[in-house]
């Protein structure tokens, strides 16, 4: 009994404490679920089935009441969606009548904008106009003051030697005030001198603003237009030329929403020299104050546009450069709006020809020493805007974009030259091996790079491997690269899009056809560049000759411009690849027959050994071996390439053997020696009709043999009298065989050693023998010198 209640008070419990860990899963975040979930199973045996029951219950009782609530509500939501139907044609509609109504707002107060435009233009001309008067009435009231003496009352008081005194004076009064007026003038002067740079960089940096907001406009449009900037310049747009570039408030709050624009004379006081002019007027004197404010002007133009000697090495030194230039001609300019006939568009004119002389021969002499086309991208940035900024004062700047295209193609050097570089790298880290693809994203990775289609390789099971090594596709990606840095230099020149594709297809033919053909040139030359690694670069220039279509369309993509167009500029990628790939496979060709040479050099012949080994040369059989090795390596290239190729290394080994025989160093050679050769010569024969490289038609390669072989057997045979008797026929069974070659190996086994090792059977088969072999050697030279004379 006892047992009994001590199990329910244990299962109450359990259940009690299952209740309790339910109540705290529910109200608990799920992250902290872990610790009360392993309660569960730290408690007595079994118990985390009694709670799985437990729990299933209650989610059954939740579910439960989730079906009830959704039912209760679900009529509700229905009825929403309904009358949110009904509502959204009405909602359209309304849409359309604010739209409307924001639209006939704007133009309603388009109207009232210009207004207010004008009325700010109008208070700051009054402004201007009242600083200046209240400063200029002191010595407008002295001047008036010393004409009424002089004209009115001192004649009158003329008796009074007080009033000639006067009078003498008054002169000099005249001139001190003048003096002062013209020392206030070049007060003046010095200022607009330091003050220059601060009105020249705002007036850019409006430009700047005006361009990138233009650009986006144009990007929206799709189209290259060009629009003047109309940033502020003392309440007007520069084509209105009432006033001077506004500058930038130092010191301006980080909160507010706009910068606060200060006018010409915050930053300039314009009063001396209004006041100068008056004055000079009123005295008579105006074209002695216009003559030497010009000609001050002119020396500090001169001024301006000297450079710092190192302003080539930052944007910084050329920013500074056109800030102060453009300062100097924004003053000049609100000087001839403010002012009637102080300076003339003529004088303002002379100004800017001498200033364009000067700053593009600055420009052109400094830009050459810069050898960053970063740097050169950032300084046609700079004069973009530097010439914007005065084009909208009036000023011509057609000079400077000459200028701008000349620095163009200077960009397009340093461009090239930062492309050789990389090319350079490319190939020096290539391992001139086929992509090995183990995966299905490694495949996608390598064609989103480069324009790699093969149905055939397509269909293989992975792993596998592409046929081109990693540089191909290196080199297709940094080609876009470049065609991307060379647009930049296009944008903002007011060009057309046929223009731009004009001059991208250029540039990108320069690289193509100069820098990467070079690149590939060098290394194809480069000593450590194998036979292995010459087949590979063919494969691989095959592949990025098949690309340039790609790049084409590449290029059009960006210009809109269709190739097919009647003026459109072709790349000429298919040359540069074609002309690589000979010059690999000359390369080749080289390399092969130079391995050849090498193997040759370890011939050990015994010329005097009375009979052959039996048996070919082992210097020969290496020498065939590694050519089989080779020519398997070659069946991945194109099948004229390696056709070439192996008859081009029969006809060097034969050639070799041929001069081998006859070197003039060699001075007897025995029949065992011919017979050894002749062994070598078979196992030749024998290679070439194994057909080393499919394609050849029956024994084309055999013939490159076809000399040695008619030598050997002429001596092998001993048939002298059919030689003789048929020679010059075409029929000739020894139709190769050139009397000097075989009376040069005649001359070399006749002359018989103390050994007699070379004729010793002869003698014992016939002794006239030698007496046979004299008439012959008669003959051969007779042969010889027919054919000396008929030369």
């Amino acid at each position: 009994m006892m047992t009994s209640n001590m199990a329910e008070n244990e299962s109450v419990e359990c259940i009690t404490e299952h209740e309790r860990i339910l109540q705290e899963i529910e109200s608990t975040d799920t992250a902290c679920v872990g610790p009360t979930l392993r309660s569960v199973y730290d408690d007595q045996p079994n118990a985390h089935k009694r709670f799985m029951e437990k729990l299933e219950v209650r989610i059954r009782n939740h579910d439960r009441e989730i079906e009830k609530m959704c039912n209760f509500h679900h009529q509700g939501f229905v009825d929403a969606i309904t009358e949110l139907l009904k509502v959204r044609a009405d909602a359209e509609k309304l849409m359309g009548q604010v739209t409307d109504t924001n639209r006939r707002l704007q133009d309603a107060g388009r109207e009232v904008t210009a207004q207010t435009e004008e009325v700010i233009r109008c208070r700051i001309q009054q402004r201007n106009m009242t600083t200046t008067v209240s400063v200029f009435l002191r010595h407008y009231a002295a001047l008036k003051t010393m004409e009424q003496l002089e004209k009115v009352f001192i004649p009158r008081v003329s008796r009074y030697r007080f009033c000639q005194i006067m009078a003498d004076n008054l002169p000099k009064l005249r001139e001190d005030i003048k003096d002062i007026s013209m020392s206030d003038l070049k007060d003046f002067l010095e200022s607009i001198r330091k003050h220059s740079d601060k009105i020249g960089e705002t007036a850019m940096k409006q430009a700047q603003q005006h361009r990138t907001f233009n650009s986006v406009v144009q990007k929206q449009d799709s189209g290259m237009g060009y629009t003047k900037p109309v940033y502020s310049l003392n309440g007007r747009t520069p084509t209105q030329h009432n006033g001077l570039a506004a500058a930038e408030e130092e010191g301006v709050e980080e909160d507010q929403s706009e910068e606060e624009v200060l006018t010409a004379q915050d930053l300039v006081d314009f009063s001396p020299v209004y006041r100068c002019l008056h004055i000079y007027t009123v005295l008579g004197d105006r074209e002695t104050f216009e003559n030497y404010y010009r000609k001050q002007r002119r020396k500090q133009a001169r001024l301006v546009l000297q450079p710092q000697s190192n302003m080539q090495e930052t944007v910084e030194g050329y920013r500074r450069y056109f800030n102060q230039i453009v300062g100097f001609f924004l003053v000049e300019d609100h000087v001839l709006h403010s002012t009637q006939g102080l300076l003339t568009r003529a004088f303002t004119d002379e100004l800017w020809n001498m200033a364009l002389s000067k700053i593009t021969a600055v420009l052109r002499t400094h830009s050459s020493y810069c050898s960053d086309p970063d740097l050169v991208l950032e300084l046609k940035n700079l004069i973009v805007i530097f010439a914007d900024t005065l084009q909208g004062y009036g000023y011509p700047v057609n000079r400077l974009f000459d200028l701008l295209y000349e620095i163009r193609d200077q960009y397009n050097e340093t461009l090239l030259k930062k492309w050789a570089l990389v090319f350079r790298e490319i190939f020096e880290l290539d391992n001139y091996s086929p992509i090995p693809v183990e995966t299905e994203e490694d495949y996608k990775s390598v064609i989103s790079r480069f324009p790699f289609h093969d149905a055939e390789i397509e269909k293989q099971d992975f792993p596998k491997k592409l046929p081109m090594s990693q540089s191909v596709p290196q080199i297709y990606v940094q080609v876009k690269e470049f065609i991307y840095a060379s647009l930049k230099f296009s944008e903002s020149l007011h060009r057309s899009w046929t223009e731009i594709d004009d001059m991208l297809r250029k540039s990108t033919n320069l690289l193509l056809t100069r820098t990467l053909s070079g690149c590939l040139q060098n290394l194809i030359k480069k000593p450590h560049i194998g036979l292995t690694e010459l087949v590979q670069i063919i494969i691989n220039t095959t592949h990025l000759e098949q690309a340039c279509k790609y790049l084409e369309d590449f290029i059009t993509n960006i210009t809109n411009i269709s190739p097919e167009t009647v003026h459109t500029t072709r790349l000429y990628g298919l040359s540069t690849f074609k002309d690589a790939r000979h010059a690999a496979e000359g390369e080749i060709y080289t390399k092969l027959n130079q391995k050849i040479d090498e193997f040759i050099q370890l011939a050990d012949y015994d010329w005097g050994m009375p009979e052959s080994d039996g048996q070919a040369s082992g210097y020969l059989m290496d020498l065939i071996n590694f050519l089989r090795s080779t020519f398997q390596v070659f069946t991945h290239l194109p099948g004229k390439v390696a056709q070439t190729a192996c008859m081009s290394a029969c006809k060097h080994l034969s050639t070799s053997l041929m001069q081998m025989l006859l070197d003039c160093e060699l001075k007897q050679i025995s029949m065992g020696a011919v017979q050894q050769f002749n062994l070598d010569v078979i196992q030749c024969e024998l290679f070439a009709s194994s057909e080393p490289v499919p394609g050849f038609q029956g024994d084309t390669l055999q013939l490159a043999f076809i000399d040695l072989r008619q030598l050997l057997d002429l001596f092998m045979v001993w048939d002298w009298s059919t030689y003789l008797a048929d020679y010059g026929q075409p029929t000739s069974k020894y139709l190769r065989v050139n009397p000097s070659t075989a009376l040069a190996l005649l001359e070399k086994m006749k002359d018989t050693s103390k050994k007699n090792n070379i004729f010793s059977q002869f003698r014992k088969n016939d002794r006239d023998k030698q007496k046979l072999i004299e008439t012959v050697v008669k003959q051969l030279r007779s042969l010889v010198n027919g054919m000396s004379q008929h030369s």
